[in-house]
């Protein structure tokens, strides 16, 4: 491997190379800029090495050690993955469409089951003085199957109705109670642990897990600038920022962290391993570079698990020897068997896709409490669907564990 072949894979490590209608776009090594680079018989790049000795760069090298994701017309996914400059590996993986067919068409009815079980027997406070309220459970069903129907609440109505007449729900609650269900704050520590509960019956399952972080964003508008300045500037739409661990096999949902939406990733990871390590073995841990450090390598090791984090640029290794230390001498000494690992990573942002795709990347609600349960919502209804599918695909039966008293 000469030294431009080297490079390059230090890029396609380090770098997010991005692919874009017609060509790639590379991250020049320095950070300094970006060149685009058109594969094809004759690759091209953009860069001054390439276009003064008409050959092959070291961006066109970390476009061919960049795994390609390609959906074929079967429905089966190919994954390109370049072991070698001059060999292609390519790996299809056929999509079992009996199970397929069978979970999607049975899926609205498998997920009220489902629901109606997760939800059975939640601890329920004493009733106070007033007006009979909602039970909880019957409150945390119709949160979450209100945003798995991803249509306002009055078109929810219907679906509503017909819950009730089938007994998943005691009472029929007014169309506008819902919204107020996801302004409670006491769901928030319920919804949480419920997400934990759905992932449970896939533990025999997963065993490496990827981890970063997205955002939804909401209809309401924040000025800051002007509230604290008394200046106008221009408004902005808030967004909720979810830091989520997940398998990578089947893309449950093991453990979620929301904080503030500008909250550090790395921050946050400690945290989602340590979650996971209480009903998960855990093998490997994947995740780009944002989480990059010796305390999150650590925090992978402190339970068993093998981290594949990316390094930074500017990383470099130090005594005494750790975790981290032998990582970084894979990375630099094998880097096609770490990358292999590291790669798992893009199952994270698949369950991103995933979630965005079925149940929307935006968010109805306006107020800070109601706009995290709804979140939680979102990953709660998307943690049940792959439950219906793994039904049908591995033949697990999901059974939820008896209720524990979630609100603590």
């Amino acid at each position: 491997m000469d030294a431009r072949q080297q490079r390059g894979l230090e890029i396609a490590a380090r770098f997010r190379v991005r692919r874009i209608i017609g060509g790639w776009v590379v991250p020049s090594q320095s950070g300094s800029g970006r060149y685009n680079v058109v594969m094809g018989d004759t690759p091209t790049c953009t860069c001054p090495d390439y276009e003064a000795r008409m050959a092959k760069c070291k961006h066109i090298f970390a476009v061919e050690y960049t795994s390609e994701r390609e959906r074929n017309a079967d429905g089966s996914e190919t994954v390109t993955e370049t072991i070698r400059v001059t060999e292609t590996l390519r790996r299809s993986y056929r999509q079992d469409w009996g199970a397929y067919n069978a979970a999607q068409t049975h899926e609205a009815d498998h997920f009220q089951i489902l629901l109606r079980d997760l939800v059975s027997g939640l601890p329920e406070p004493p009733q106070g003085r007033g007006r009979p309220r909602a039970t909880i459970a019957d409150s945390v069903f119709c949160a979450i199957f209100k945003v798995y129907s991803t249509v306002s609440t009055r078109r929810f109505m219907s679906d509503l109705r017909a819950a009730h007449a089938s007994g998943y729900i005691a009472r029929m609650p007014h169309q506008s109670s819902v919204f107020r269900y996801l302004e409670d704050a006491t769901l928030t520590p319920i919804l949480r642990a419920l997400i934990t509960r759905t992932a449970l019956p896939l533990r025999a399952v997963e065993v490496d897990f990827a981890a970063d972080s997205t955002g939804f964003t909401s209809s309401r508008f924040d000025s800051w600038r002007q509230h604290k300045y008394g200046r106008p500037a221009t408004r902005e739409h808030t967004w909720v920022k979810a830091h989520v661990m997940c398998g990578v096999r089947t893309n449950v949902v093991t453990a979620i962290e929301i904080a503030g939406p500008h909250t550090h990733d790395a921050t946050q990871f400690p945290a989602l391993v340590r979650a996971t390590a209480v009903h998960f073995s855990i093998g490997e841990v994947s995740a780009d570079k944002g989480y990059s450090s010796r305390r999150n390598a650590e925090a992978v090791a402190s339970v068993g698990g093998t981290p594949y984090i990316a390094y930074k640029k500017d990383t470099t290794a130090a005594l005494p020897i750790g975790v981290w230390e032998k990582m970084f001498g894979l990375f630099l000494d094998n880097r096609e068997a770490w990358l292999a690992h590291y790669h798992k990573r893009s199952n994270v942002e698949s369950t991103f896709s995933a979630i965005k795709r079925k149940f929307g990347d935006s968010l109805r609600t306006k107020t800070d409490v109601a706009m995290v349960n709804e979140v939680l919502c979102k990953v709660l209804a998307h943690n049940l669907v792959v439950l219906i599918h793994e039904t049908y695909a591995l033949g697990i039966a999901p059974v939820f564990e008896a209720q524990r008293a979630v609100a603590s």
